[in-house]
């Protein structure tokens, strides 16, 4: 793929774009946020970009880290963590950018210089979902990937579910055992869960990296999947087996008014072996566990509506940026919608980035046009 230059918004003449790496966060993805940024801080271009690379301890609090990459990546099986740091930072508004400030004292500060655009390289809740999102809007800064509305419901295994039914998208059986529920009548909840068939998928309403999924396979396994999945969240969503073989596509914004782009669509597939399903063990630690196929190996009109779907599931839950939508092909040439990704692994071997680059855009091009998409979009409602 070849892209042309387009005109972004620049922060001031002649200077580079100040680019904030975010990264770590509170939720129990904190290591995968790490290693999606060991990647891109090895990759981005630093003779377009001055790179800021700030990471979010488990405690919530900012802190400048350090830029090299090998400090963030997984290694001999060992997860890496942002450190609790006396280098306290923080954003504050600025006239057209933000600034970034270190706390030197309880009640002083001192400037760091400007944020032009924030590159969110978190996971899960506290990050993903919204909440990060809206700071960045008050703090009037542009930043990469989706907004609020869009981050929340592509969270929210549930409400995303109800988006992509309203636009049209075939959805999977599911059952939601929200903490009310539980709490109230358990029972009743497991009823439910059982009645869609086994197997099922016992997950968190609001987690990813496949972070307390359960496959059950029958009836007296569930409680116990319902409470390895509540304790990562309270609300719950119980999803029935699809049979058929899990495709992905990765989708990225259109420039301007143009639709958003696709990519080849891709194919993981589990190797026999101690994984059932693709989870966190086969995805960040295994190296061996699954293999990309990309393009997946499927009848051209199966590729068009698949890449037609993932664009229409992109725009119903409001996206933008990137995002990556998973889906189910049915022996009978079906297509169901598994879900929507909108910070989706980042590192050079992650899916998003590996069906970018089998489809033309190689890692460093794809954040450099995802920094630019962000620079051109202007902050606020739009």
């Amino acid at each position: 793929m070849t892209l042309t230059s387009f005109d972004a918004t620049e922060p001031e003449s002649g200077t580079k774009p100040r680019v904030a790496v975010l990264f770590g966060g509170r939720s129990s993805e904190h290591s995968v946020s790490c290693v999606t940024a060991a990647g891109v801080l090895a990759a981005i271009d630093k003779d377009k970009y001055d790179v800021v690379p700030v990471g979010i301890a488990r405690n919530g609090q900012w802190v400048l880290v350090n830029a090299d990459p090998q400090e963030w990546t997984l290694t001999a099986g060992q997860l890496p963590e942002v450190p609790d740091s006396a280098e306290q930072v923080m954003l504050a508004a600025r006239d057209s950018a933000a600034e970034l400030l270190m706390r030197t004292g309880p009640e002083s500060t001192r400037s760091m210089g400007r944020i032009d655009v924030v590159l969110p390289l978190l996971h899960g809740p506290f990050g993903e979902d919204g909440t990060l999102q809206g700071m960045l809007e008050m703090a009037d800064v542009r930043y990469v990937g989706a907004g609020v509305l869009a981050s929340a419901v592509g969270m929210d295994k549930h409400f995303m579910k109800l988006a992509f039914a309203a636009a049209g998208l075939e959805v999977g059986p599911y059952e939601v055992i929200t903490d009310r529920q539980w709490q109230r009548d358990p029972e009743a909840a497991l009823q439910r869960a059982a009645a869609l068939g086994f197997p099922v998928f016992v997950k968190p309403a609001r987690a990813g990296s496949s972070m307390g999924i359960t496959r059950v396979t029958e009836a007296a396994q569930l409680r116990s999947a319902v409470e390895i999945a509540r304790g990562h969240d309270p609300k719950v969503v119980v999803e029935a087996g699809i049979p058929g073989r899990e495709i992905e596509v990765a989708v990225l914004q259109g420039r301007g008014i143009e639709d958003p782009r696709t990519s080849l669509p891709g194919e993981i597939a589990v190797q026999p072996g101690e994984h059932a399903f693709y989870d966190f063990e086969a995805k960040y630690v295994d190296g061996a566990a699954a293999a990309l196929s990309c393009p997946a190996e499927l009848p051209d009109d199966a590729t068009a509506r698949v890449r037609e779907l993932a664009a229409r599931a992109f725009d119903a839950v409001g996206a933008e940026g990137l995002s990556r939508a998973d889906f189910f092909y049915t022996p009978d040439g079906g297509l169901v919608i598994n879900e929507i990704n909108t910070m989706p692994g980042f590192t050079p071997i992650s899916m998003y980035p590996q069906m970018w680059a089998k489809s033309g855009l190689p890692y460093t091009e794809l954040i450099d046009e995802l920094i630019h998409l962000a620079l051109s979009r202007p902050t606020g409602l739009r």
